[in-house]
């Protein structure tokens, strides 16, 4: 019985072995004949900066007849000239100069399909092209002659004015900055890469965008000025410093339909593809150091940063360390603003979706918030933050607790989130002065409501607001805050603070009941 079951496996391996040999001739590969599919006819690769590498763009390609077959080649029209890189499933075809743009003999099954990946790096200066942006095209041909098919390819380049780090002439390494970081006039070495801009730095127009790459820095006396329409790409890791004695002037305008150039000024990453619009933290910060002077932003929008302003120290001068009006602020994987015993002052600001809050104070300063939406609605993770934070303190190094005074101030706003509690004051000195008026607020804690500066009775510290009421945002989620004429914040401003921001974010007059918030609301089903 065991030697007939040894023999009956024995016999069932060649039968499989032969039938498997029979089928050998379905694998006989014959050319193709120009009835390739393509899933489409035209591959867009979004907007690059020249001399900067464009995500990878794939095509998907059938054959969908019941013969395999092979495709005497996949090359790009303009050959090694071409600008384009291609892979066909894993190869990058011909070895040299010839690598990544022709491809021979490419076999593919019957009703099968094979991918094709797509790159490119252009420079604009080489395409004898004056303005600044330039539609690189280039076709992938299949085949040839009477069997030749063809995929085009396109992309937008834009040039670009590019501020690179610094690099040791003899070793190459990229120099990171000195400057004085604890106030005492000595000049230290940082582990911060980047360089101060020259003078003939220090203005930003509209004419090209700026690429930064590392973090450029503001000299002492010196003004980084920003022109109406300017617009500014961050690299992985990069951004602004205002040092000691510098000032950052971003002087963005109200865009007019009518105008062909957008004044608002826009700071964003380096990335232009559709995926990346609205990836949080893709750069890293505009900081402004403590004993920077005079910083003014104007109808900005700073997106996709890791905490998009970081602003320190100078909490007492006369003078608030940064003035922020007609400003958004959206999609900061840590902070919105973040200030260190610092002043602000901000009017018609929005801040949305930020990985912790969108607005903080810390380690007490000066807080002027009025017709501001701080808002958070957040999606990408767990928000261990409100919207707002304000606290007075600062733990040191031996444990111990260092108080500062606070003095907040939030006039005809909205703070409001997707998280409950949506504002936390936390408090550790005697010097502790805060105070809500007419404004939206987002908070249903019965654990601290009713405790120490959640006393919503007292009018000391809380003047007629309102808790809890739908904003009636236009779409929070993708950082549209308009409000509507259901919103909880409707009528409920004062005419004392509205006076002093009379026109909204949009440059809409407020009423003689005035919103809260930094816009007035609108009838949003009126615009569908």
């Amino acid at each position: 019985m065991r030697l007939l079951k040894r023999y009956s496996l024995y016999i069932l391996g060649i039968l499989v072995l032969l039938f498997w040999s029979s089928c050998r001739e379905d694998f006989v590969f014959t050319p193709s004949t120009g009835e390739l599919v393509f899933e489409r006819d035209t591959v867009y690769l979004d907007t690059v900066f020249t001399n900067i590498g464009s995500s990878t763009y794939n095509l998907k390609v059938y054959n969908r007849s019941n013969s395999d077959i092979v495709i005497p080649s996949i090359r790009l029209e303009e050959g090694t000239q071409s600008y384009y890189r291609l892979n066909v499933d894993g190869s990058t075809g011909l070895d040299g100069d010839q690598e990544g743009k022709i491809f021979e003999n490419v076999e593919l099954l019957a009703n099968d399909s094979l991918f094709i990946f797509i790159e490119t790096t252009v420079n604009i200066q080489d395409l004898s092209q004056s303005d600044t942006q330039f539609l690189y095209t280039d076709r992938i041909l299949f085949d040839a002659g009477n069997n030749q098919q063809d995929v085009d390819l396109v992309t937008l380049v834009k040039d670009a004015v590019f501020i690179f780090p610094a690099r040791d002439p003899e070793t190459g390494i990229v120099e990171t900055l000195k400057f004085d970081t604890n106030g005492d006039g000595n000049d230290e070495e940082t582990n911060i890469q980047g360089r101060f801009l020259s003078d003939a730095e220090l203005v930003f127009t509209n004419e090209k965008p700026y690429v930064i790459y590392g973090y450029a820095a503001v000299a002492e006396n010196k003004t980084l000025e920003m022109q109406p329409g300017a617009r500014v790409h961050f690299h992985r890791d990069s951004g602004i410093l205002v040092t000691s004695g510098g000032s950052l002037h971003i002087n963005g305008e109200l865009s007019d339909d009518s105008e062909a150039l957008e004044k608002e000024v826009i700071l964003q990453g380096d990335r232009l593809e559709p995926f990346f619009e609205d990836v949080p933290g893709q750069w890293g910060t505009i900081w402004l150091f403590n004993e920077s002077i005079n910083n003014q932003i104007n109808y900005a929008t700073i997106k996709n940063a890791t905490a998009a302003l970081l602003v320190e120290g100078n909490d007492q001068d006369l003078n608030d360390k940064l003035v922020i009006t007609n400003s958004q602020i959206y999609n900061s994987s840590a902070f919105g603003i973040l200030g260190r015993a610092t002043s602000i002052s901000a009017e018609n600001l929005i801040i949305n979706s930020s990985g912790q809050s969108s607005f903080a104070g810390i380690v007490g300063g000066r807080y002027n918030l009025t017709h501001c939406t701080i808002a958070n609605y957040w999606s990408n993770s767990f928000r261990e933050f409100p919207s707002l934070l304000f606290n007075d303190f600062i733990q040191v190094e031996d444990a111990s607790i260092v108080t500062n005074p606070l003095l907040a101030r939030i006039n005809n706003c909205i703070v409001y989130g997707n998280d409950n509690p949506e504002f936390i004051l936390s408090q550790a000195g005697d010097d502790f002065d805060f105070k809500f008026s007419h404004s939206l607020l987002r908070f249903n804690n019965a654990n601290l409501e009713g405790t120490p500066n959640y006393m919503f009775d007292d009018p000391e510290t809380y003047d007629n607001n309102s808790f809890n009421l739908d904003p009636d945002f236009e779409n929070p989620f993708a950082n549209i805050l308009r409000i509507g004429e259901a919103s909880g914040a409707n009528g409920i401003g004062s005419t004392e603070f509205s006076n002093q921001v009379p026109f909204d974010i949009s440059n809409t007059q407020r009423s003689t009941d005035p919103d809260a918030g930094a816009y007035e609301s609108v009838d949003l089903e009126g615009d569908n």
